[in-house]
């Protein structure tokens, strides 16, 4: 955990979030600004800053939330069989704003590409 990371306090529930899964190692919770029906943010309750960041020892973690976690959200949320988007963004150029890994789950309209 880090003091100053805003994602790291909502893991450790000093700021309030919606919360749609979590378990030992991730917590899941609707996106305060959605940008479609289905905006969840996927993160780690460790602190890995993005997915350049992650590291062998994290092999687990990582395909946990992407074998495990984020199937089973889409599902739970009725987006699986439509449809669904997993974005992580990396990095300044790539958007990246809060520097702790995080999966963005969009769904429930039709996803437009190129993304912007």
């Amino acid at each position: 955990m880090m003091a100053d990371c805003i994602f790291c306090k909502i893991a450790g529930k000093e700021i309030p979030s919606t919360v749609v899964y979590e378990d030992e190692t991730v917590l899941a919770f609707k996106d305060l600004e959605p940008q479609a029906p289905v905006h969840v943010l996927v993160i780690p309750k460790k602190h890995v800053e993005s997915v350049a960041a992650l590291k062998a020892e994290d092999k687990e973690l990582a395909a946990h939330i992407l074998v495990d976690v984020i199937p089973q959200i889409a599902r739970e949320l009725g987006v699986a069989e439509s449809g669904f988007r997993v974005v992580a963004n990396t990095g300044d150029e790539g958007g990246q704003t809060v520097k702790h890994l995080h999966f963005h789950l969009l769904g429930g309209r039709s996803l437009q590409w190129p993304p912007g």
